[in-house]
């Protein structure tokens, strides 16, 4: 059902694995404050906010249950057992082959993936696999290709035009909220921009029109769908 999933139970590694393609969002503000390393990872002195970083970096961050995640690296995710280094081994291998497909189905589809965050989880069985979303506008950071190429090239002095949750990040900073207390509230027009920018973003990389459900009778719906998928996995 379009609001209900089936998964498997997993045990969560607490490790929120960010891949980096490009200096933007967090690592752009660290760099600018004359940061030259992230999570452990050196970065190159001379770039500029939006600049292809020379190869995708992982720069994880803490996976917390409450407050903030906080940036951590590689020696520490071992030094404290979050994950033993065959699993990290094996993460890490995940999370670039991920990014690689990510950034080619952009690239096809008129887009730049700059950076996203996976999750991953432990199954009964020792095994490692993905969970929770995989490139989603909330997990990741898109450009336009046409005008980040046209920034980044010197072509035009116009920040690239961009799909992804950042805007909304950025209203919520600018309104002073740090994710403390209650978020500001947010009227009808700015909640039918940010579906909107979502459902932009939908169509563009699957090529479908997004189509709204009919949630008239949505408690009957989601009912009638779940037992018919519990009575065809007994």
């Amino acid at each position: 059902d379009p609001n209900v999933s089936a998964g498997v139970k997993v045990e969560p590694v607490k490790v929120e694995v960010v891949v980096r393609g490009a200096l933007v969002g967090h690592a752009w503000r660290e760099y600018k404050a004359g940061r030259r390393e992230l999570c452990g990872i050196p970065m190159p002195d001379g770039l500029k906010e939006y600049d292809a970083l020379p190869e995708p970096i992982i720069t994880p961050t803490t996976k917390a249950d409450e407050g903030h995640d906080e940036d951590i690296s590689e020696a520490d995710i071992l030094a404290q057992g979050l994950v033993s280094g065959d699993e990290w081994d094996k993460i890490k291998d995940y999370a670039l082959e991920l990014f690689a497909a990510g950034q080619k189905a952009a690239r096809e589809r008129g887009l730049v993936l700059a950076d996203t965050k996976y999750e991953f989880g432990r199954t009964d069985g020792g095994g490692i696999i993905l969970i929770d979303e995989v490139h989603t506008p909330d997990s990741s950071r898109y450009f336009y290709a046409d005008s980040y190429n046209a920034y980044t090239g010197g072509e035009s002095g116009e920040p690239p035009g961009h799909l992804s949750k950042e805007f909304l990040r950025q209203w919520l900073m600018d309104k002073g909220w740090d994710g403390s207390g209650a978020p500001p509230r947010m009227d009808d027009a700015f909640v039918s921009e940010v579906s909107g920018r979502y459902i932009e973003l939908y169509e563009q990389m699957t090529g479908q029109q997004f189509e709204k459900a009919d949630t008239e009778d949505i408690s009957h719906r989601i009912e009638a769908n779940v037992l018919q998928y519990l009575q065809g996995n007994r």
